[in-house]
């Protein structure tokens, strides 16, 4: 390596990506659901008491889209459009009896979420009995996850903006385990390059650049003086497994993730992934 090369490696090195606060504003959420009259009021009712929005922003408007409002999914991206709203919260499998099984989202949901720009909030169903005990309570407890935290400041953003006063925010940025390997395993077929120390620096420089990004959401929470927590979890494993296994071991009461994928038109993998399997958990799908 030459020295131009090593100047260049450390001036990278030191190089760091600061947050960047932007608060979230709500002017319009619109709450969607298949059910009707007395039903619908009761599963909107206890939305905005979970979210507790209004204690921040007491000119929002709330517009409840109930059953008998539409049947298509035509129907439904119509009735987006001419609300425009900040925010949707809904359910999976809206008008289909397949949320009684756990495979799906529903045709629907696949739409508000890929069609839309609109961030949309999962909800366990109404009908299912799958909320976790603490589910619906608060959101005291709030995860962002992302495959490459780092730079992702709108993420952070709407973690802030949803966590109760005096609440957690967990950010977790988790390296997949089985992909680092494959790397390494390369690595140690090229005779001029040390296996070992590329093991060691490679995933010291993996974990390091998250770590530096979380630091910088402390401070900064610190110095604007938010009133809420900042914790960290940074570490390699498997992505669906440790992110089952963190959510039940610290009752997170919304978990927050990026959906969309600038080269395909579908559904993120992973995040489509955590959305079929965490049914008890209220999900933010940006």
């Amino acid at each position: 390596m030459t020295n131009v090369d090593q100047f260049e490696s450390l001036f990278r090195s030191a190089s760091r990506e600061v947050f960047c606060h932007e608060p979230i504003r709500l002017n319009t959420v619109l709450i969607i659901t298949d059910l009707e009259g007395s039903q619908a009021k009761d599963f909107s009712d206890k939305v905005r008491r979970f979210l507790r929005l209004d204690n921040t922003d007491k000119d929002m408007k709330w517009r409840v889209v109930s059953g008998g409002e539409f049947q298509t999914v035509g129907e439904l991206l119509s009735l987006v459009e001419s609300v425009t709203p900040d925010l949707i919260c809904t359910y999976r499998n809206l008008h289909s009896s397949a949320w009684q099984w756990p495979y799906s989202l529903g045709a629907h949901i696949d739409l508000l979420t890929q069609h839309t720009t609109v961030p949309v909030m999962l909800l366990p169903h109404p009908k299912a009995n799958h909320a976790s005990t603490h589910a619906f309570e608060n959101t005291d407890t709030v995860m962002a996850i992302a495959d490459h935290l780092t730079g992702d400041h709108r993420l952070v953003n709407y973690a802030l903006r949803f966590v109760s006063p005096d609440g957690q925010v967990w950010l977790t940025h988790i390296e997949d385990e089985s992909t680092f390997d494959r790397y390494i395993e390369a690595i140690s077929k090229i005779p001029t390059l040390d296996t070992d120390d590329a093991r060691a620096t490679l995933r010291e420089q993996l974990l390091k650049q998250p770590r530096d990004y979380i630091e910088s959401c402390v401070n900064m929470v610190s110095t604007a003086g938010v009133p809420v927590s900042i914790e960290s979890v940074v570490m390699f494993g498997h992505h669906l497994s440790e992110y089952q296994r963190l959510i039940q071991a610290h009752e997170i009461d919304l978990l927050i993730l990026n959906t969309k994928d600038d080269n395909q038109q579908a559904m993120h993998g992973m995040a489509y992934a955590l959305a079929v399997e965490l049914r008890h958990t209220p999900l933010l799908m940006l």
